[in-house]
């Protein structure tokens, strides 16, 4: 078994419960911030989304890649969508590291560390989020969001 595969279970426990949360959420509250200068709620949802997805690919290549470009989203369909796109697309792109690519060391954001410390990072700022992103749909009235982490499927 290939030491990423412990990782990517780990990971979809908090993403699929965030995938959950996008559909709980609506449409008239996806310019919602609690702060004038916070990210308004579906801009959060797109950044930790595509913040992962830079984190798996910038140790995939071994250096800084930064993140997708996503065109604004109108409804939290959309946001869903883009959601299950990166899901797939970052899982699939976690799938193809290696293990020497886990020890290889990268410079990011002036900090140097191996691929193993970016992706614990990875998915710590997703949680990090994930936890904003509770406070923010409870602000707007979502009361029955689910608990923090969901088993995810077996692997087939």
């Amino acid at each position: 078994m290939k030491k990423v595969e412990e990782y990517i279970q780990e990971w979809l426990r908090h993403r699929l419960v965030l995938q959950d949360m996008v559909a709980l959420i609506p449409d008239e509250h996806i310019g919602f911030k609690p702060w004038e200068n916070a990210m308004p709620m579906g801009t959060l949802i797109t950044h930790i989304v595509t913040s992962t997805d830079m984190f798996v690919k910038t140790v995939k290549n071994g250096m800084f890649t930064p993140p997708a470009k996503i065109n604004p989203c109108e409804t939290m369909e959309e946001i869903g969508n883009v959601v299950r796109q990166l899901t797939e697309e970052t899982r699939e792109n976690l799938n193809s590291i290696n293990d020497e690519q886990l020890e290889k060391e990268i410079e990011f954001n002036g900090f140097i560390g191996t691929g193993r410390l970016w992706l614990a990072s990875a998915k710590d700022h997703e949680i990090h989020h994930k936890g904003q992103l509770f406070t923010y749909a409870r602000m707007v009235g979502v009361e029955n969001l689910p608990f923090m982490m969901k088993q995810p499927p077996k692997k087939q």
